[in-house]
C-alpha cells in the first residue's frame, strides 16, 4: 500500500489506478493483473503469452512480481522470454521450459507456499510433457509438492504398472494423454486416488488434435474429472486445490503437524 500512496503522492500513477490497484489488481498497458485472484480463489494468477507481444508479457510479468513477488506465464515465445530477461530484477529466480513456454519468476525475498500433499504428474508419452508441465507448475506454485511420471502410456501398460505405488501415494493424480486418451481410465482403475484427466492435442487423423482424447476420458467407466483439450493450467489448479484441502484437513486432524502456507 505504501509504493502506491508514494506513486500517486509522487504523480506517477492516476487517482483512479491507485484506487484499482488498492483493490487487489494492477491496470498496465498490456491489460489488468489480478493481484488478488491467489488470496480470493486460492489460484495464482498466470500470464497467458499466446497471442500477446514481448513487450505486453515483460510488462506483466514486471507487475506481477512488484504485486504478487511471482510470475507464472505460459505458451511464451523465444523473443518473449528474451523480453522478459530485460525486465528482470538482478535477484531474481527464474525457471524456463522451452519445450512448454513455461516461465516461472520468483523475487529475491519470495517465500513460496508449502502444503503437506502430492500432486502426481502423469504422462502417456513424451509428447504430452509440455502440457503436463504447465499442470505440474501450478500445483508447485500452489504449494504442493509433485512427482513427476513421464511415458507410461496403455500401449505398453507394464510400464504404468511399474509406478502404481508413487500414483497411489499421491492426493491427487493429473494423468495427460493424447491420441485415444486411454491411459486416465486405466489408471483411474487401478488407485484409489482422484484422477484428474488432461486430453492432449497429439495425435493424428479422425479424432485427431484430442477430439478422440476428450471423447474417451469423457465416456471413461472409471470415476475420472476431465478438463479441456490441452488444459494444463486448469487441471494443475484443480489439483492445487484438492491438494490445499488435503493439506488443511491433515493439521486440522494432527495439530501438532505444521500448519499449510495457503498464501
Amino acid at each position: 500500500m505504501r509504493s502506491v500512496l508514494e506513486a500517486l503522492a509522487a504523480g506517477q500513477i492516476s487517482l483512479e489506478e491507485a484506487e484499482a490497484r488498492l483493490t487487489g489488481y494492477a491496470t498496465t498497458e498490456a491489460g489488468r493483473f489480478d493481484a488478488a485472484r491467489e488470496h480470493r480463489r486460492g489460484v495464482p494468477e498466470a500470464i497467458l503469452g499466446d497471442g500477446k507481444t514481448p513487450e505486453e508479457v515483460a510488462d506483466l510479468v514486471s507487475t506481477a512480481l512488484e504485486t504478487t513477488g511471482r510470475a507464472l506465464v505460459t505458451r511464451t515465445t523465444a523473443a518473449a522470454r528474451e523480453a522478459v530477461a530485460g525486465v528482470l530484477p538482478p535477484d531474481a529466480e527464474v525457471e524456463t521450459d522451452e519445450r512448454s513456454g513455461l516461465v516461472v519468476v520468483r523475487a529475491g525475498d519470495y517465500e513460496p507456499p508449502r502444503l503437506d500433499a502430492t500432486v502426481a504428474v502423469v504422462t502417456a508419452g513424451t509428447s504430452d510433457v509440455p502440457v503436463a508441465a504447465e499442470a505440474a507448475a501450478v500445483a508447485e506454485a500452489m504449494g504442493a509438492r509433485v512427482h513427476r511420471i513421464t511415458d507410461v502410456g496403455v500401449a505398453g501398460v507394464h510400464r504404468l504398472l511399474d509406478h502404481l505405488e508413487p500414483i497411489r501415494a499421491a492426493d491427487v493424480a493429473v494423468v495427460a494423454a493424447g491420441r485415444e486418451g486411454a491411459l486416465p481410465t486405466v489408471v483411474a482403475g487401478l488407485v484409489d486416488t482422484p484422477v484428474i484427466g488432461l486430453p492432449v492435442s497429439t495425435g493424428y487423423g479422425r479424432g485427431g488434435d484430442g477430439e478422440a482424447a476428450l471423447l474417451g476420458m469423457l465416456q471413461s467407466c472409471a470415476v475420472i474429472t476431465v478438463v479441456n483439450i490441452d488444459a494444463g493450467f486448469v487441471a494443475g489448479a484443480q489439483a492445487g486445490l484438492v491438494a490445499r484441502a488435503v493439506a488443511a484437513a491433515r493439521v486440522e486432524s494432527a495439530p501438532d503437524r505444521p500448519a499449510a502456507d495457503a498464501r
